[in-house]
């Protein structure tokens, strides 16, 4: 009986070892890897709120698609995820912020509209504008959205055509609309009635698009008589803006004085090159010349 009973002790003993054993190993593989998941911080470190969304969201999608799905690694996803927009559009810098303008001028009293191609400011800022509207380019969107470019878009209702999908999309990123006339023709020297449809039919053409009816004027080709001023005066428009540089087939030139940009300068980018350079990489080359000459874009309509 002795025997048996020294026997059972060992057993007890060995069994209650073993317990305490088995107690005291590291929890089990699975649990430490959701222990390490949940106690983590993810690829890019913590998320956190930032201007567009989550750190980490990558909210302008993958760089070769410009997709804005969520998880991509775009320009304002996590530091080090990709460039920073004014990389991705082939600049070497960040374009300066616009300094903020003095009020506007007061609405020039009741009378012919003036007309301007270079606004008198001491602001380094030069402006840009665009004609007609037969460039329907995506990647431009993109671009002036991501660089917040102030663009002024003086459109032509026969040359946009069924587009004008395109360039809401360009005012709900902050382009503004301005009036080129209903079908582009030269209007030095046609009758009133003429120059009034066709300066009056585009007013009603962009608001009722656009909701707004615009206040600039870009007589087609630069030309314009006092007819026609009277006639954008009826119209309900406040200023008939050209220009006094326009970027064509790569280079700047200018209508009249010095031969470079200066500040208050309106800079006119015609529809389409031979070169056959895209939409945005012209206005890339554009805003490298225009950071070479340490200056910056301003919006148009803060200043007229």
């Amino acid at each position: 009986m002795r025997w048996r009973a020294l026997a059972s002790g060992a057993l007890t003993a060995a069994l209650l070892a073993g317990c305490a054993t088995q107690t005291a190993q590291p929890a089990d593989p699975a649990e430490r890897l959701g222990e390490k998941a949940t106690g983590g911080v993810g690829t890019y470190g913590p998320r956190r709120a930032g201007p567009y969304g989550p750190s980490g969201a990558g909210s302008y999608g993958p760089e070769d698609t410009g997709s804005y799905s969520p998880g991509g690694t775009g320009s304002y996803g996590p530091e080090g995820a990709g460039e920073r927009p004014y990389r991705r559009w082939g600049l070497a810098a960040p374009l300066a912020p616009a300094p903020r303008p003095a009020a506007r001028p007061p609405a020039a009293r009741p009378g012919l509209p003036p007309v301007v191609h270079h606004v008198r400011t001491r602001d380094r800022v030069v402006f840009l504008t665009y004609d007609d509207g037969a460039e329907k380019d995506p990647r431009f969107v993109d671009m002036v959205r991501e660089l917040r470019l102030p663009v002024s878009m003086f459109l032509t209702d026969s040359v946009v055509g069924p587009g004008y999908g395109h360039f809401a999309r360009l005012q709900s990123v902050g382009a503004s609309i301005q009036n080129h006339t209903l079908d582009h023709p030269a209007l030095r020297g046609l009758p009133y009635a003429g120059q009034r449809a066709e300066i009056c039919g585009q007013q009603d053409k962009l608001r009722s698009r656009f909701g707004i009816r615009p206040r600039l004027f870009r007589p087609p080709y630069g030309t314009y008589d006092t007819t026609t001023l009277r006639a954008a005066a009826d119209c309900g428009l406040s200023a008939v803006v050209l220009w006094r540089a326009s970027a064509e087939n790569g280079d700047l030139t200018f209508t009249e004085g010095e031969s470079r940009l200066r500040p208050g300068d309106i800079v006119s980018m015609p529809s389409r090159e031979p070169t056959g350079d895209t939409l945005a990489e012209r206005t890339t080359r554009l805003l490298r010349q225009i950071q070479g000459r340490g200056l910056t874009v301003g919006r148009l309509e803060d200043y007229l």
